[in-house]
């Protein structure tokens, strides 16, 4: 029997390791992807490493990162060693009660521990940054070093701490001499521990930090909001690291051993050259990073400019180059939603320019967040397309200046879809049994209501409660008898694979696809379409809107604008560089979906309404739970 279950056994664990590492290795084979695509190998390049040593967010982010599990893990494993040694003197009924206590913050949901440090530092006024995130980390690593600790105090002879004292030793003699030698492999267990927690952590990061700074998870989850492979490359170096600290970990006690034939030796001395180590490594690639030489006319030198912006929403040079020709220092912080950014604006923090969608602008200048621009600073608005100023949500431009715009519409593979259909049908093909299982739906409640209300020939923002309810008939009928998958920005590399045979899209990522795969199309249905604007704007408690009106003037020009547009592949406000990526030899040459229509008058742009907005919301999520049910 036992014969038996060896090669059995031996499957499983093959099964198992393969599980775990064939998605870093092909993670790691795709970091040197001479293409874009995250899914298809085109070629060997270095060329996403040179991106992201190159990026001053990606190397900031890994310096933070491994400074902060760094220091978190030396103050967690002190303090929590020395409160561990202290609890086991007390007494019993309060040791019991600690210990519960300690156990609560590693089974409490990491969210609940998120939003709790969140209030906290709001409550206290505590301004968030590289501080609260390190704080933050502190708090959460020290109940993982009492848990390795405690074991390993609890196997000690209680009266060790008194025989050495009987013998001569002091009480810090007793302690550091007799006592800490014991425990020692629980106290770097409870260090690695706390250095693993801290590197891997994204949501407590995410809720306590602020001011533009930011950890590698951060980074990482707002670079996976759109298609960009230098997530691969900062990956693939993190495993590397973390790699050199495991070698080090276990090739050091056995160098040391061999050095002074004592194994202990090593074993009391594991932590620190770890620590140092990747501290060492870490500060190798942050001054790696490329500086930027001053020289010319800087008029802001010394100042900080900080924008709110969507995540992957920047050119690659733009940041830099503004940094070089002013003097600033750029802090860009990204969100995933209007409604994100909203509330973090309505509740008094401060950034010096946002970037939000037309219907939240019409929300701040209603609710009084926003400051007029001053005018007589801005040289932008003769470079700019008539077609996206003067919209109603902001109609003299008084507020906002447009940084991008385009349209939602149909991505499709034209090998497996008859545009006749898609000129008879319109969003209708949604309901066409025809594509069934080959479907893709937007996870936005404001697009995918759009799509059903102008596939029944109603206005996108209609205020009869009767025509949402028809439309909400409509997605319903959508997602039980089309088999459809309800995706965010995965539909992008999807389609550009040509997973699927149509979805609902963007057109900036539209743009995208088409440019990888020349046999897919974007339509938009004669019944009419989304055409959106994202602008920016001042809020009215910027700290510097002298700046702001510097990078808005720099942001519209020619080179900021063409940066912009030919990296993310959404439309350009520069009528110029619109006309360039566009035209002849540009970019997106022959590619109808980076245009935006203009002169169909079914189209339109969202009007916010707060009752409106409500009752979508709750449809959107009766629409998803039938989707679920469906699956």
């Amino acid at each position: 029997m036992k014969k038996n279950r060896r090669p059995f056994g031996k499957i499983l664990m093959i099964l198992a390791i393969a599980f775990f590492y064939l998605p870093i290795l092909y993670m790691i084979v795709f970091s040197f992807n001479e293409g874009k695509s995250l899914t298809s190998f085109t070629g060997f390049s270095l060329r996403w490493y040179q991106h992201m040593l190159e990026s001053n967010d990606m190397m900031t982010a890994l310096y933070t990162t491994f400074s902060v599990a760094i220091i978190a893990t030396l103050v967690s494993t002190v303090v929590g060693t020395v409160a561990a040694i202290g609890l086991s003197s007390s007494r019993k009924i309060v040791r019991n009660v600690m210990e519960q206590v300690n156990n609560l913050p590693m089974m409490n949901p990491e969210i609940v521990t998120a939003i709790g440090f969140m209030l906290l530092f709001i409550t206290f006024n505590v301004e968030k940054g590289y501080m609260t995130m390190l704080l933050a980390h502190i708090a959460f690593c020290i109940p993982y070093v009492m848990l390795s600790v405690m074991p390993k105090i609890r196997s000690l002879d209680p009266n060790l701490a008194d025989a050495a004292m009987d013998l001569g030793a002091t009480p810090f003699k007793a302690l550091t001499k007799v006592i800490v030698p014991q425990i020692t492999p629980g106290i770097v267990s409870g260090a690695l521990i706390a250095f693993t927690m801290s590197v891997d952590d994204f949501i407590i990061s995410y809720f306590v930090t602020g001011r533009g700074v930011k950890n590698l998870s951060i980074v990482v989850y707002t670079m996976s909001k759109r298609v960009n492979p230098s997530i691969n490359a900062v990956s693939t170096l993190v495993v590397v690291i973390i790699t050199v600290v495991l070698l080090i970990i276990n090739i050091a006690p056995v160098i040391a051993a061999k050095r002074s034939r004592k194994a202990e030796m090593g074993r009391k001395r594991k932590v620190v050259p770890v620590l140092a180590v990747c501290f060492a490594l870490v500060v190798g690639l942050f001054a790696f990073r490329a500086g930027g030489g001053a020289g010319g006319d800087r008029p802001f030198e010394g100042q900080t400019l900080h924008i709110y912006n969507w995540g992957e929403y920047t050119g690659e040079n733009i940041i830099g180059d503004f940094e070089e020709a002013t003097g600033a220092t750029v802090v860009m912080e990204n969100f995933d939603s209007n409604e994100q950014m909203y509330i973090k604006v309505a509740n008094g923090e401060s950034y010096d320019l946002l970037v939000p969608s037309d219907y939240m602008i019409q929300r701040l200048i209603q609710e009084g967040y926003l400051q007029k621009l001053d005018k007589s600073k801005l040289d932008c608005f003769d470079k700019l397309s008539g077609d996206v100023l003067g919209l109603p949500y902001d109609p003299d431009n008084d507020y906002s200046v447009p940084y991008f715009w385009g349209t939602v519409g149909i991505v499709y593979d034209k090998t497996k879809v008859d545009i006749e259909d898609l000129k008879r049908e319109g969003y209708n093909i949604f309901l066409d049994e025809k594509y069934k299982g080959d479907v893709y739906l937007y996870d936005s409640e404001r697009d995918s209501f759009m799509m059903a209300l102008k596939a029944l020939g109603y206005s996108m923002n209609t205020e009869n409660e009767a025509e949402l309810q028809e439309a909400y008939d409509w997605l319903v009928q959508c997602v039980e008898t089309m088999d459809t998958e309800i995706v965010t920005d995965e539909i992008i590399d999807n389609m550009a694979q040509g997973r699927k045979a149509l979805g609902l899209i963007y057109s900036g990522d539209a743009t995208y696809v088409m440019a990888e795969n020349e046999d897919m199309g974007y339509y938009m249905p004669e019944t009419g379409t989304n055409l959106w604007s994202d602008a920016m704007v001042i809020p009215k408690n910027a700290k510097n809107p002298d700046l702001a009106h510097a990078f808005i003037n720099f942001a519209s020009d020619y080179d900021g604008a063409y940066d912009n547009s030919s990296y993310v592949g959404y439309t350009s406000a520069n009528q110029e560089v619109m006309e360039v990526l566009s035209g002849e030899g540009g970019d997106y040459e022959g590619i109808n979906a980076y245009i935006p229509r203009s002169g169909n008058e079914n189209d339109e742009v969202f009007v916010y309404n707060e009752n409106t907005k409500k009752i979508i919301s709750d449809l959107w999520s009766r629409v998803k739970i039938a989707a679920s049910n469906a699956g």
